[in-house]
């Protein structure tokens, strides 16, 4: 019981680093009406990332095409 008092008491003495409260500019930057849809307004990363998932769903579904057709031509 002195174990879990003692730690108990180093945990909520610990100095804690102020986070500062960003929600509300990051509601504003995404209700903004710029024309751009939700999933890009995050900035230059969120195109990036929308890019690179397109990309490798194109190629992906590329890939399985040519797979099934390999797979349905007979061998000899």
């Amino acid at each position: 019981q002195s174990l879990r008092q003692g730690s108990q008491r180093t945990i909520s003495t610990a100095s804690r680093r102020q986070v500062q409260n960003r929600v509300p500019e990051k509601q504003k930057l995404f209700q903004e009406d710029n024309g751009l849809p939700v999933y890009l307004k995050g900035g230059a990363m969120d195109s990036l990332l929308y890019r690179v998932t397109a990309c490798i769903s194109v190629f992906g579904t590329a890939y399985v095409v040519y797979e099934l057709l390999c797979a349905s031509m007979p061998k000899k």
